[in-house]
């Protein structure tokens, strides 16, 4: 008979972490989380659940309350600089793949996902940064926490994310996040910066000569339910040197960027604070995703940088294919190799593309940009057409 798991150590709180650890637990595998930053619900900007990721999150109980907590989003439509349509993609998701794909606050999401996984019986412990595994043969794995506490388990899930420390255990010399050399900035403001602008249930997207912008609904709170964000290149700057700037120089820089834009994009920055700042990163590919008991998932295994709207919804898959897997019995490392085996195709063609979408955002000249809009026109139902797979995949019935 062969050997049944019975404890997982999961770090990471993010997505892939939570949901995992609810999955396992009905798979009858008991988990532990443990997450490097405090307990806070008010961190990040906002994101879209695709609906693939929305089966899972309808598997665990939660689709309705993402829907009433966050908005659903009809269409993505895109705009020039000067504000012409461009075309439209994603009309329709609720009947084409069974699910709509739903608009919500990062901080939202993660106070639903923790929420839940301490109604499933899961214990979570914060403030526990990890700085080393352990894994020697038919021992317990342990985890080493920098407070000096430890932690035993029957084998390692890595959901900490694009900076993962359990990465770096698992492929001590592996490759390191990519910097795709874009910045992203972000936030929410107010309903009412958009009631001269009815965009019902779209959201609204603009290319600009250098640069992107969008925005759209994502809660039903009028004091900060619009999401926004900028894509910009990063010039030799960081998010590190940009998040150290004092937020009026911040927003006047913001503010240079988009001069000229169409409305209501400069009412949008000048209703916005507490303003976000990432560099877009991703892992396009790892030699390898587990080394014995210690396994990858989420960014962890094959962050994507945010240009194809999946980073979430593929974390969630990751989370109930792992389960699903688990359940099957078979020896851990064969596990492991199966996960990665079905895994590794989809993610890494979905990280790859979300990359070659970024390029549309660099700068162009006036002449570039012109041609840029003009085969958009064109090539948009096209692309609509090609990103279906991403969509249509249903993680409960692989």
């Amino acid at each position: 008979m062969s050997y049944r798991p019975r404890k997982a150590l999961i770090i990471g709180a993010g997505i892939a972490g939570p949901v995992a650890a609810i999955l396992l637990r009905r798979a009858g595998i008991e988990s532990a989380i443990y997450e490097a930053w405090p307990y806070s619900k008010g961190i990040g900007g906002g994101l879209q659940i695709a609906p693939n990721g929305m089966h899972v999150l309808d598997e665990i109980g939660l689709g309705n309350e993402l829907v009433s907590r966050g908005s659903i989003a009809e269409s993505f439509d895109f705009y020039s600089q000067g504000g012409e349509r461009l075309g439209s993609i994603n009309r329709d998701m609720a009947r084409r793949f069974g699910q709509p794909a739903v608009n919500i606050c990062r901080a939202t999401l993660n106070e639903i996902l923790i929420d839940k996984a301490w109604c499933s019986c899961v214990s979570l412990y914060f403030d526990k940064r990890l700085i080393k595994i352990e894994d020697r043969g038919d021992q317990p794995i342990i985890a080493y926490f920098a407070d000096g506490t430890t932690a035993e388990g029957d084998f390692l899930i890595g959901a900490d994310g694009v900076h993962s420390v359990v990465r770096r255990q698992v492929i001590p010399d592996g490759p390191q996040p990519f910097n795709t050399g874009l910045i992203g900035f972000g936030g929410f403001v107010p309903h009412a910066v958009l009631d001269g602008r009815p965009i019902g249930r779209h959201v609204e997207t603009t290319f600009g000569q250098s640069g992107f912008f969008g925005y759209g609904y994502c809660s039903p709170d009028p004091n900060d339910g619009v999401m926004w964000w900028s894509t910009q290149p990063a010039h030799g700057m960081d998010a590190a040197m940009f998040r150290a700037l004092d937020p009026a120089t911040l927003k006047q820089h913001l503010r240079g960027f988009h001069h000229g834009w169409h409305d209501p994009i400069p009412d949008i920055i000048e209703a916005a604070e507490n303003i976000v700042v990432t560099d877009t990163l991703d892992v396009a590919t790892l030699p390898t995703w587990s080394r014995k008991r210690s396994l990858l998932i989420g960014d962890a295994a094959h962050a994507t940088s945010p240009h194809a709207g999946q980073g979430a919804s593929l974390a969630l898959e990751d989370a109930m294919r792992l389960a699903r897997l688990m359940q099957e019995g078979q020896e851990l490392g064969a596990t492991f190799r199966a996960f990665e085996a079905e895994r590794r195709p989809r993610t890494e063609k979905i990280v790859a593309l979300a990359r070659r979408n970024g390029n549309s955002k660099r700068e162009f000249s006036a002449t570039g940009a012109w041609m840029r809009n003009q085969m958009m026109k064109w090539l948009l139902p096209l692309g609509s057409k090609s990103m279906e797979f991403m969509y249509a995949y249903d993680a409960r019935a692989v």
